[in-house]
Parts: structure tokens; sequence; C-alpha cells
């Protein structure tokens, strides 16, 4: 789960070949950030793609008190001149492709989940620290 502008907030690992809709309610318990109470004048809002589409998916998100955004299977999407908001797209798949840039993490060697899920929370903080050294001292990098 990222942020608007692609920061991780939350990992979760699972076995392969599992479906993203079955790991919704884990990630959305597995937040690092305490994020704040939402009220009816500031409402929180998740954006999902269509896979999640479904009676669990939106049950999970509600439970969680956000706004679900989940474009409907067979929707198409809006002309250009018709959107209100920029293109959210590829916001998780940037992040993704910031933590391949951590070598350990493109194949995982480790035999206990738990040293990986360590080394990907290690990695994600590392992204945030790099963002806010270049948000403070943008030549940094």
């Amino acid at each position: 789960m990222t942020e608007g502008e692609g920061g991780p907030l939350a990992v979760v690992i699972a076995p392969a070949n599992v479906h993203d809709t079955k790991l919704l309610e884990a990630t959305l318990d597995a937040i690092v950030v305490e994020r704040p109470e939402p009220t009816p004048e500031q409402p929180q809002h998740l954006c999902l793609d269509k896979a999640y589409d479904n009676p669990t998916g939106r049950d999970a998100v509600t439970k969680h008190v956000y706004v679900p955004h989940i474009r409907r299977i067979g929707e198409k999407p809006p002309t250009k001149r018709k959107r209100r908001y920029p293109a959210r797209r590829w916001v998780v798949e940037r992040t993704l492709a910031w933590l391949s840039k951590c070598r350990a993490l493109l194949v995982r060697y480790d035999k206990h989940p738990e040293n990986y899920l360590g080394l990907l929370q290690w990695a994600c903080a590392l992204i945030w620290y790099r963002r806010l050294v270049y948000k403070t001292d943008p030549t940094y990098f």
C-alpha cells in the first residue's frame, strides 16, 4: 500500500500465487503510520483497481473507515474532458521499481519469511529517508 506520491505505507508478504484481494485486509491492518481519525469533513479515501470490485474488497475498505474508490468491472475509464483529478495509475508500480533497486529483494534467498519482511520494511524506510533528504536538499542526489 502506498500514499498518493508513492511512499510505502504497508507491506505484506504471502506465498506465491495469492491474489491481491485476499491480502487486502492484512495490508490495511499492516499500515505502519498511525493515521488520523477520519471525520465527515475530512474523510479518507482509498483507490483500488477493478480486481477489488467484489463484496469482500468493499467490506474490508468500509470496515477500516475509508471511502472506497473502486472502478466497476466492465466500466470504461472517463475521457480526458470528464476527468476531474490527475490519473493515479502506476503509483504502486513506481514504488515497486524503487524497491527493486535493492538487489537483495529481487530474488528471495531468505528461508524465514520474518527475515525477508524485515529487509523489505528496511528498504521502505530507506525510500522514505531518501525522499526526506531530497525534499530538504534536491542537489544531494
